[in-house]
């Protein structure tokens, strides 16, 4: 039973008796978009397919795998750790709710259930999950440019990099550094420069199209691009594409040796899963490694390794 709108929080109910999944599907479905799992190995894969429920009603007396048994899962898998789980049980003495909360379960539900104790506990962990949600996503956006910080960066790096070796794929990486932004900053002042940034962010956002591509704020006057299966040609052709839109945004820098508009230099590095890198940070070095290079050849101007 799932509801057709998407704006709804999502919850999942699991209890391996069809009708004590009926009677909490039924009683939540006009506030929550519900899913439903009968047995533990059903609650796993539920609890990580598109859309992931933000709160877990979860029996605890189930056979093959317990509620017990699922908690365990959830919390030792990073896609599913952060998901809050209610136990709902016949079963709550003082010792059960000690395992339970030593597990990570953040409330007890007893059976036979109350309708309006159950539709008040839901509301209020399903607010507490949309706020961590609204921080969390806070805390990985750069507050000045409004697009991924470096900590978003190093989190999508290592989950592009597992995916790339996984898959086989290429993965690129772009490093991109304003040229001569300090003398920019001197020259027109500290917010003239924080402008530049958010229009030089807001351009490089715009100038990747697929939906895995991923800008962020490296730190200072630095970007990041992560293209996931890219290979190195088509890296630097989208490298020479992002250069252009910065001159196109006809940025004035009358104090640069290299141009009279805002320009960037870029760093192009490609991981091939046959060579087996020892860590992203091979990758972040390599393309770190040919940002110096375009500096060296006068900025404006891509090198690829």
């Amino acid at each position: 039973m799932e509801e057709k709108s998407t704006n709804k929080p999502v919850v999942l109910v699991v209890d391996d008796i069809p009708s004590n999944v009926k009677i909490l599907a039924e009683a939540l479905r006009y506030e929550y978009l519900i899913k439903v799992a009968i047995s533990g190995s059903e609650a796993l894969v539920a609890a990580q397919t598109q859309p992931q429920p933000d709160l877990i009603l979860l029996d605890v007396m189930m056979p093959e795998m317990d509620g017990y048994e699922v908690l365990r899962c959830l919390k030792e898998n990073p896609a599913t750790s952060r998901i809050p789980v209610i136990f709902v049980t016949a079963k709550a003495t003082e010792s059960d709710e000690e395992v339970g909360f030593n597990l990570g379960v953040v409330d007890y539900i007893t059976k036979p259930i109350s309708i309006a104790i159950t539709k008040a506990r839901v509301r209020s962990h399903i607010a507490l999950k949309l706020q961590a949600d609204s921080l969390q996503e806070l805390s990985l956006i750069d507050p000045l440019t409004k697009i991924p910080n470096r900590r978003c960066l190093d989190e999508n790096l290592q989950k592009e990099w597992k995916r790339a070796h996984r898959d086989g794929m290429a993965l690129s990486l772009l490093m991109i550094d304003i040229d001569h932004f300090k003398d920019y900053n001197d020259h027109y002042g500290h917010r003239a420069g924080d402008e530049c940034l958010c229009r030089v962010a807001e351009a490089l956002k715009k100038g990747v199209s697929r939906p895995g591509d991923l800008v962020a704020r490296y730190g200072g006057e630095e970007f990041a691009v992560i293209l996931p299966a890219t290979d190195s040609l088509p890296a630097v052709q989208i490298a020479d594409h992002l250069r252009r839109l910065i001159l196109d945004l006809n940025l004035p820098h009358a104090v640069s040796s290299t141009c009279s508009r805002v320009s960037v230099s870029i760093g192009c590095a490609t991981s091939h899963c046959k060579l087996k890198k020892a860590s992203p940070m091979d990758l972040l070095q390599q393309a770190d490694t040919m940002l110096y290079q375009s500096k060296s050849l006068g900025r404006n101007c891509v090198s690829s390794i």
